[in-house]
């Protein structure tokens, strides 16, 4: 009997994996990624640290569960960052809930807020990490582990060619 010996998650992997966030607290998904995310272990962080760090060892069929304290990620909620105004002092093309806004402050330093809640002629934007304040589940589907190409390395994720375009060579994306 042959033993199939998979490849586990270490630096120079190459890892595909989908993944949900879910609230502690209500049960609720609150993002989930469908379409498989690829990364090489090691070169890019694409998640929280602690998840990354859970990852490691893992292999390919592998479900794990990593609970975060987003308060130790983001900080607390700062409700300073938390600005009601009239719908009508607002662009047109902001008035849509979940809407990101990139502003600056008087030093140009920059900060993405997003629409959160329209509410008759109230609009709320806040500058909080949608995350922050809330104790969530970090639950992972590790589709695939193998060696990264020196390709993937530099670009540290899955490298692909853009459409052959008639007339044209492949542009990669």
């Amino acid at each position: 009997m042959t033993e199939i010996i998979k490849d586990i998650i270490t630096d120079g992997k190459y890892v595909e994996l989908k993944y949900q966030v879910i609230d502690v607290k209500t049960d609720s998904v609150l993002t989930e990624v469908e379409y498989p995310l690829g990364y090489v272990h090691g070169v890019n962080e694409v998640l929280a640290p602690a998840v990354m760090r859970e990852l490691e060892g893992r292999t390919t069929g592998d479900t794990i569960v990593v609970p975060i304290d987003c308060n130790q990620l983001y900080g607390p909620r700062d409700e300073s960052l938390v600005i009601n105004e009239n719908i009508h002092n607002v662009p047109e093309e902001y008035r849509e809930v979940g809407t990101a806004i990139l502003m600056e402050n008087n030093k140009g330093q920059t900060k993405t807020f997003l629409v959160t809640r329209i509410a008759g002629d109230i609009i709320t934007i806040d500058g909080n990490n949608p995350l922050c304040g809330r104790k969530v589940i970090f639950k992972l589907d590790i589709l695939t582990v193998r060696d990264a190409t020196e390709e993937e390395i530099q670009a540290g994720g899955k490298v692909e060619e853009g459409p052959d375009l008639p007339g044209g060579t492949p542009i990669p994306i």
